[in-house]
């Protein structure tokens, strides 16, 4: 498709089942169905990492966070060695999106497409901003965040840096619709790519009272206020949580969170009248997804992955399994689905096939697109997709790393380098641990697991000397 503009939605934290279309029963998302309805829906779309910055710099690169050697979110001192601890100490990795890596931006540019970005971006200080990676223009890529009052996080003019405020407060995902809209809106003809990258629905949780009250009364209506909704589990194997227990919720029941996604909803109904009013709808390619899955172990667990168990911060699929919705009547047609494997890694090279752009095979060498699932080929397989995350999450998930080929999922745990192979097509609950009962599938998983990790040098954690078990009242310590 020639000349084609590109929105890119993607969302932070959310589930794969964080929208109606998918099977919510408490959430509301009339465009997002839309988008559905006019497009396709994946239902094995993957993020290259549980937790966000390294899906963001896999999307922007073609690259597994791995291989750039950024495979934790940005933020504080995590970066450095030493500094997440429990029976490891998490690997080091580089706090930025390399300004040598050519951006899916830059080579948009290159080719003629003005390059937009609005919200949140977490790949880096300054000097690693959107600007410094291909857009012309960037807005709200570095907001305040000062979170000892919630609203603070979403609800007030000056969180928009490079704008002037607007009279009176206003929702930041507001001023991101508008701002989006109004890119859209006075563009010229000329063909443009919108990374368009909410805030919403990371937490802290805050909305606006009335659909606050909204939600309540339905999660009541629905009896949602008579189930159990939170399970008390173990506590974080992580030294600086480990005093709190991981908390996991078994039913989207959080009315905040609902409203946080209906506001989420409107904002992305106001990119698409944008470009129905401007008349460029069906020019235009718009995809949809999330950098990980849904919070659900920690930080308040406002929502549940289920029939995926955990979440953020985890290898299972609640942690890694993604919505993504692609729409273009073009090529793709209404009302589809497809069960094909698709990495972050992927979209690269994906909309550089479906805009007649040659391939850039020497930046997104991990990708590879699926162009052709979206014009219906139900033989499409781009092969194994790879996990690496040597790190200790916020939400509970312990350092490991991953491989899915088909419908078999290894994961190897780095604590005690232990492996769990489940069948992902049978049981996406990831209940039942068949390694031992298929040795040697196991060995070839974690065979190839393993070479993958050498081709791209993934950096491994080291034991942590002075670990003791926390919760042994002799604080005998662990032996090596």
């Amino acid at each position: 498709m020639k000349q084609a503009n590109i929105v890119f939605i993607l969302v932070d934290d959310l589930g794969w089942k964080d929208i109606a279309c998918a099977g919510s029963n408490l959430y509301e998302t009339p465009n997002i169905d839309r988008l559905a309805k006019e497009g396709m829906s994946f239902s094995n779309a993957y993020a290259a990492c549980p937790v966000c910055s390294p899906s963001r710099a896999a999307i922007m690169s073609g690259k597994y966070p791995a291989r750039l050697g950024l495979t934790h979110y940005i933020g504080g001192d995590e970066h450095l060695p030493g500094v997440e601890r429990g029976k490891l100490v998490s690997a080091p990795y580089i706090p930025y999106l390399p300004t040598t890596e050519k951006s899916i931006a830059k080579t948009f540019k290159e080719n003629g497409w003005n390059t937009w970005h609005v919200g949140k971006w977490h790949l880096g200080s300054e000097e690693y901003f959107p600007d410094k990676h291909g857009f012309d223009v960037s807005i709200g890529h570095f907001y305040k965040r000062d979170i000892k009052e919630r609203e603070n996080y979403y609800f007030a003019p000056w969180n928009i840096d490079s704008l002037p405020p607007k009279e009176g407060d206003c929702y930041l995902t507001d001023r991101y619709g508008d701002e989006a809209a109004e890119l859209i809106s006075q563009s010229d003809g000329t063909p443009f790519y919108l990374n368009m990258n909410f805030l919403l629905v990371h937490t802290p949780l805050f909305a606006k009272d009335e659909k606050v009250k909204k939600y309540e009364a339905k999660a009541k209506a629905m009896g949602l206020d008579k189930v159990k909704v939170f399970e008390e589990g173990d506590f974080f194997p992580v030294e600086f949580k480990k005093d709190q227990r991981i908390l996991r919720r078994l039913i989207q029941s959080d009315p905040v969170y609902a409203a946080m996604i209906e506001h989420l909803d409107e904002n992305i109904g106001k990119i698409i009248d944008a470009l129905e009013d401007k008349g460029i709808l069906d020019d235009t390619i718009i995809v949809f997804t999330s950098d990980n899955g849904g919070l659900s172990t920690a930080e308040g667990s406002p929502t549940c992955n289920s029939p995926a168990i955990e979440g953020k911060g985890w290898l299972y699929d609640g942690g890694v399994r993604v919505p993504l919705l692609v729409r273009c009547p073009e090529f793709i047609a209404c009302d589809s689905q497809s069960d094909a494997i698709v990495s972050s890694v992927d979209f690269y090279p994906t909309l550089l096939e479906a805009c007649n752009l040659p391939f850039e095979p020497d930046q997104h060498e991990d990708g590879k697109s699926f162009f052709s699932a979206l014009q219906g080929d139900t033989n499409f397989n781009r092969g194994p997709i790879y996990w690496h995350f040597p790190h200790y999450a916020n939400q509970g998930g312990t350092p490991g790393a991953a491989v899915r080929d088909g419908n078999w999922k290894l994961i190897e745990f780095f604590e005690d380098n232990s492996i769990e192979l489940y069948n992902i097509s049978q049981d996406i609950g990831e209940q039942t641990n068949l390694a031992e009962q298929r040795p040697e599938l196991t060995n070839k998983l974690s065979e190839l697991l393993h070479k993958w990790q050498d081709e791209v040098s993934a950096i491994q954690p080291i034991k942590n000397p002075d670990f003791r078990a926390w919760q042994d009242s002799d604080l005998e310590t662990i032996d090596e």
